[in-house]
C-alpha cells in the first residue's frame, strides 16, 4: 500500500493545481458527451465554464511553483499532459458536441489537437535553448495552447444564443464531406500554435 502512494508523496503543492486543471478538462469532455446524450444546453455550458477554471489552475500552478521555489520534471510533464486535455482535447470535444460533426470537421479538429500536442512537445524539448542567463524562457514559439480558451468562449456564446447543431453560425458547406466554416477557427489556432516564426514574450 505504501508503494501505491509513493508517487503522491512526491507531488508538490503546484502539482495539485495542475491536476485540478486536468480534472476540469476531463469534466468538460464528459459534459460534451452528456450533451450528445440528453441535448440539454445548460450541461454543455457548465462544461464550457470548466475551461476558464482550468486556465486559472494552469496559471496558478506556475506561480505557486515559483513562489515556493519547488519544481520538478514530474511537474513539467504533468503540466503538459493536463494542458493537452483541457486546452486541446476538451475544446475539440465541445466543438463536436456543438455540431461540428462533418468529415472535414473531424479532420480539422484532429489537426488542432495534434498541433497542441506538437506545440507542447516542442516547448519541452527547446525550453532550455530558449532560456536566458537566468534560466527563464524569454518567449514562446507559436501561441501557447491555453489560448484555445478563446475558441471555447466563442462556442459558449453560440450555445448561449441557441446556435447549435443545424443552427451553428455560418451554416455548413458540402465538399464531399461536410464542413462547418466555424471550425476553421480551430485550424487557425492550431497553425498559430506550431508556428516557428511567431514569437510571443513569456510573462
Amino acid at each position: 500500500m505504501k508503494r501505491h502512494f509513493s508517487m503522491i508523496r512526491d507531488f508538490h503543492l503546484a502539482d495539485w493545481f495542475t491536476l485540478a486543471n486536468a480534472f476540469c478538462g476531463t469534466g468538460a469532455v464528459f459534459a460534451a458527451m452528456r450533451f450528445l446524450q440528453d441535448g440539454r444546453p445548460i450541461g454543455l455550458l457548465r462544461g464550457m465554464a470548466l475551461i476558464p477554471l482550468a486556465f486559472l489552475f494552469d496559471a496558478l500552478d506556475g506561480r505557486i511553483a515559483r513562489w515556493r521555489r519547488k519544481s520538478s520534471a514530474l511537474g513539467r510533464e504533468l503540466d503538459s499532459l493536463a494542458d493537452v486535455i483541457s486546452f486541446g482535447v476538451a475544446p475539440a470535444a465541445l466543438a463536436y458536441a456543438c455540431g461540428m460533426q462533418g468529415g472535414w470537421d473531424w479532420v480539422i479538429l484532429s489537426y488542432f489537437v495534434c498541433c497542441g500536442v506538437s506545440r507542447l512537445a516542442r516547448y519541452n524539448v527547446t525550453a532550455e535553448s530558449l532560456s536566458g542567463d537566468d534560466g527563464k524562457v524569454r518567449y514562446f514559439e507559436g501561441t501557447p495552447i491555453p489560448t484555445s480558451l478563446v475558441l471555447v468562449v466563442v462556442l459558449a456564446l453560440a450555445a448561449w444564443q441557441g446556435h447549435l447543431g443545424e443552427s451553428l453560425w455560418f451554416g455548413v458547406i458540402d465538399l464531399g464531406w461536410q464542413l462547418h466554416p466555424l471550425v476553421l477557427m480551430f485550424a487557425l489556432s492550431g497553425s498559430l500554435m506550431i508556428s516557428k516564426t511567431l514569437h510571443i514574450p513569456k510573462p
